[in-house]
């Protein structure tokens, strides 16, 4: 069971058919059969949970579980009036209404803002559509945590062993 932060460049997927840089690029040999916990596009980095067992990492990315995924979103600012309501009470994709369960500006300089979402979806690419809905299309996106589980102070391309208390609270919150 290991942590990742994912470069931007790289397929959140273990291997490529098109020859992409991929997650198994970073792995060392026997570790090809991990399941990874969660997609992020090619754009986007940080964290992903690698695990042999494909029981927790379906449960993990199961909509029905409602596990929580954080995301630092850079985008244009400053922010419009009313974006963080937008978001919470819902906003229309194609694919359906989806709304964050929290959205917290972390810090504003002038042309653009930093903003932390939190939300359950896993629904394709959720966080720059809804950031496209509300004018706001992301710059630069990075998943900081899953569940119980934070990226810390891992640098981008590391890997760590998940520790036995946040192994424990990922089993705990998908009923294992």
């Amino acid at each position: 069971y290991f942590v990742f932060n994912k470069p931007r460049g790289v397929i959140s997927t273990m291997v490529d058919p098109e020859g992409r840089p991929s997650i198994a690029t970073y792995l060392k040999p026997g570790q090809e059969h991990l399941f990874h916990v969660g997609r992020l596009d090619n754009e986007t980095e940080g964290l992903l949970i690698l695990t042999n067992d494909g029981e927790l990492a379906n449960r993990l990315t199961h909509p029905s579980y409602e596990v929580p995924k954080t995301y630092v979103v850079q985008t244009r600012g400053p922010l419009a009036k009313g974006v963080s309501n937008r978001l919470r009470e819902g906003v229309e994709l194609e694919d359906g209404v989806a709304q964050v369960d929290s959205f917290k500006l972390v810090d504003s300089t002038p042309g653009h803002v930093l903003v932390e979402v939190v939300l359950h979806s896993g629904k394709n690419r959720i966080v720059r559509r809804m950031m496209d809905s509300v004018a706001h299309p992301v710059r630069r996106l990075s998943r900081t945590s899953i569940g119980p589980v934070h990226l810390g102070k891992l640098g981008v391309g590391d890997m760590r062993p998940l520790t036995r208390e946040e192994l424990g609270k990922l089993y705990d919150i998908v009923g294992l």
